[in-house]
């Protein structure tokens, strides 16, 4: 472990994930659920902050789909910010900075704007007391009276039963030699934890939720294990604590950070709904709810300075604000399930409202004026939106003003990201000018869009000769396909990419325009 990392792990690179909470519009929207005021999108001189960017990948993709924001993140780890300015250059982004300042030292530097949105993804229940000190400090000096926070976290009472084990697990690798690759010792740690689990240990007995928690971790990204529980420091936070911290920088909460985590209706019973409703201290109704449910990881918005908005001012910013969907309306799934329980999504106002939707992005005001939507009001609406948003199949959208733009940014952005697929499966996201943030892309979806926009005459062929040319090959049942089997393959993938992707991704801004002819079979023949 290198000196200067104050325990943190620096010897192995974190993950290249995009985290759509991040996202400004969501963050804009989740904020209108609970009647608050958040930064207005519309304005030209914004600015955003993440701290622990890690890869800073998704850093650079709300950069690309949000231009008339300047975006600033820190990670100490040189390695993720080499990495990061190096897409942040192939993506030809002008409006992203990346420093490799520890918290102390990105405290003090002076020609840092003032923020409208600071986030930290995780990295909070990682890294020192000291550490946490100089992010509070940083958030009071320079988030701007109205301004955001994002901030996620690991969470008690929910990794209570872990926190021993966890323990013990490293001081068991820790004996077998500091010498050890992480990959090993990460293996040692998953092996470990495996004949722990056959000693009838009276500890796991009387915690069985640890048996699927230690399942779960197998099929875990090895850097992701390695930065979750090889750190010095590992900080599960009772909700009261957390925001005894924060309000040293004036900060106040707003809600969670997660559409579902405010749908209570499925999420807990009625006799627990009554309870919360009775506590009136909002760090204790939280932090009980935690218990109910053995929360394990919170997402929360907090704001400085909050304004609250009349009915009248929150249905007005409703009737405004834009939505997407963000996958076919076929492929919604019609049952929504919560904690306790799951709720059929009733056909007759989903069908009209995903068909309205498919149209392309809407207005809730241009929604109700939809004839087949005639029969609902704005309340049931709200409910029915909020619960697509949950569900990932829908987005909130920023302001049609200024998608020209944004278009023009994302689409380097997202060519920068395809040309990186024709070597290997690293990112698996795309921006979108229409909402702001990240859109589900796998590598074999990035190259079929890479075909339509150099105007291939044959998408089959192109991602063909693309995995030739890297030695790959598609997989099925863990063995590599090839010949008439590996081409039938590809021309399925094809197919469904044009089926159930293509239209989503021209409604979302992606430029496939270029190929129009792309629906027909003969692009499917090699």
């Amino acid at each position: 472990m290198a000196d200067w990392s104050a325990g943190y792990v620096v010897d192995v690179e974190y993950t290249h994930g995009f985290y759509q909470e991040l996202t400004p519009s969501l963050l804009g929207f989740l904020s209108l659920l609970q009647g608050v005021q958040a930064p207005d999108l519309g304005s030209s001189s914004l600015s955003y902050c993440e701290l622990g960017c890690g890869q800073g990948f998704s850093t650079n993709l709300l950069a690309a789909a949000n231009p008339h924001i300047q975006f600033h993140a820190t990670d100490f780890n040189p390695s993720h910010v080499v990495g990061a300015k190096s897409l942040a250059q192939a993506a030809q982004l002008k409006n992203v900075h990346f420093y490799d300042d520890s918290f102390a030292e990105f405290v003090n530097r002076s020609e840092l704007p003032d923020f409208d949105f600071i986030t930290l993804h995780g990295i909070y229940s990682w890294i020192s007391p000291e550490n946490r000190r100089s992010i509070v400090e940083f958030i009071r000096r320079t988030l701007k009276p109205g301004g955001l926070v994002y901030i996620s976290y690991n969470t008690m009472p929910g990794w209570a039963s872990m926190m021993p084990l966890r323990r013990l697990l490293l001081e068991h690798t820790a004996a077998q030699g500091a010498q050890l690759s992480p990959q090993s010792r990460v293996s040692a740690f998953l092996q470990l934890a495996d004949k722990l689990g056959k000693l009838d240990m009276r500890f796991l007995a009387s915690h069985p939720k640890l048996e699927k928690k230690i399942e779960r971790l197998k099929g875990q990204n090895q850097n992701y294990i390695f930065h979750e529980y090889f750190n010095q420091d590992s900080n599960p936070f009772y909700f009261t604590d957390l925001a005894e911290e924060l309000a040293e920088a004036k900060l106040t909460w707003v809600g969670p950070a997660n559409a579902l985590d405010t749908l209570d209706e499925i999420n807990l019973t009625k006799e627990q709904r009554e309870f919360l409703a009775g506590i009136d201290d909002i760090p204790l109704r939280q932090m009980t709810r935690d218990h109910i449910v053995d929360q394990q990881f919170r997402r929360d918005i907090f704001i400085k300075g909050p304004v609250r908005l009349s009915a009248y001012q929150t249905r007005e910013k409703w009737l405004d604000t834009r939505f997407a969907l963000t996958m076919k309306g076929s492929k919604i799934p019609r049952e929504m399930r919560g904690m306790r329980v799951a709720i059929k999504l009733q056909d007759g106002i989903y069908d009209p409202l995903i068909t309205v939707l498919e149209q392309g992005p809407r207005t809730l005001r241009e929604i109700m004026a939809a004839p087949t939507l005639a029969a609902f009001n704005f309340n049931r609406l709200v409910q029915a939106l909020t619960i697509l948003v949950a569900q990932g199949a829908c987005s909130p959208c920023l302001p049609e003003r200024g998608t020209a733009e944004r278009k023009l940014q994302v689409d380097c952005f997202n060519r920068a990201v395809a040309d990186q697929s024709r070597f290997e499966r690293k990112f698996s996201y795309f921006a979108s000018p229409v909402t702001g943030g990240g859109i589900s892309a796998d590598r074999m979806a990035q190259l079929m869009w890479l075909s339509l926009q150099d105007k291939e005459p044959d998408i089959t062929r192109f991602v063909g000769h693309v995995l030739s040319a890297a030695g790959q090959r598609l997989m099925q049942d863990g063995k590599p396909l090839e010949g008439k089997a590996h081409e039938a393959e590809l021309q399925q993938r094809v197919a469904e990419f044009e089926q159930n992707t293509l239209g989503v991704w021209t409604a979302l801004g992606l430029n496939t325009s270029s190929s129009q002819e792309s629906s027909k079979p003969t692009r499917l023949r090699a």
